[in-house]
């Protein structure tokens, strides 16, 4: 049995929002798997694909916010250290020097589309009720009524143990919800949820999930190999989205033209769907 990965009777098309010239909110988490090269550096080829595409989704109507990875993957590469450090100092060190060549990276490549960019770094506690989490959402909100693509990373420099999100598919879902998303898309290195490993012949990809349908037997636990998620930590996500009312899309960032097919032909690639409550 082949993986059933293109068939179009599996296929649902995206959703618009009506009103607003047939467009709608997007929330895209960009994971440290689609960004990261096998070095464990930045990607930056894939990296310019990507931003060319979200320049695309955003001269077709749609608005758009981006959850980015890959902070720690640039700050390797920008500090070599000659002494042992332990796994929070090297997430404090290396966050802190990359993020501010990440976003430094995202200014230039969106300044070629004439798309001005703002950082949100947040926290956990952000995301409790109350004026924090108004505040946040009020900043992103009036970024976007101005054009601004706001995008998003925790602030690893002082977000450790507790305080910490599980992964940025916690803080995409979050972000989805707060600001009332009508799509979540969760780029990573897989094509979705399959029936078995995805490299095994006989595994099929899940093309449409439905409200209330129970995949945990087919998620694996194992975490990526340069972030903190993994299929389980997407597929928590994705269910808990769902059931507010939002449409979550679990789609390979390593495909080439990925955002934009989803939109122009979700019939012929790949990608699980999970339909919203």
């Amino acid at each position: 049995m082949e993986k059933d990965t293109y068939s179009p009777k599996h296929s649902t098309p995206l959703p618009t929002r009506e009103g607003q010239g047939g467009g709608s909110r997007l929330v895209i988490k960009i994971g440290s798997n689609v960004l990261t090269r096998k070095d464990g550096k930045l990607d930056v080829t894939r990296m310019s694909a990507l931003v060319d595409q979200v320049a695309w989704l955003r001269q077709q109507g749609y608005e758009v916010i981006l959850v980015s990875s890959g902070a720690v993957a640039c700050g390797r590469s920008e500090l070599k250290v000659d002494h042992a450090l332990d796994t929070v100092e090297q997430r404090q060190l290396f966050s802190a020097l990359g993020q501010v060549k990440l976003i430094g990276l995202y200014y230039d490549l969106f300044r070629e589309f004439n798309i001005p960019v703002g950082q949100v770094l947040t926290m956990k506690e952000n995301f409790e009720p109350g004026e924090q989490y108004d505040n946040q959402r009020a900043c992103m909100r009036v970024m976007l009524e101005n054009g601004v693509l706001p995008i998003v990373n925790e602030n690893d420099t002082v977000c450790v143990t507790e305080l910490m999100f599980t992964d940025n598919d916690e803080l995409s879902g979050l972000i989805a919800q707060m600001m009332n998303a009508d799509t979540l898309i969760l780029l990573s290195n897989i094509d979705g949820i399959f029936t078995g490993h995805p490299d095994d012949p006989q595994s099929q990809l899940i093309r449409t999930v439905a409200p209330g349908t129970d995949l945990s037997t087919y998620i694996r636990t194992e975490k990526s190999a340069f972030g903190r998620g993994g299929m389980h930590s997407k597929y928590t996500t994705a269910t808990r989205v769902q059931a507010a009312g939002i449409n979550v899309i679990i789609a390979n960032g390593e495909r080439d033209d990925i955002l934009c097919d989803l939109f122009q032909r979700p019939d012929q690639i790949p990608f699980t769907h999970f339909l919203p409550q």
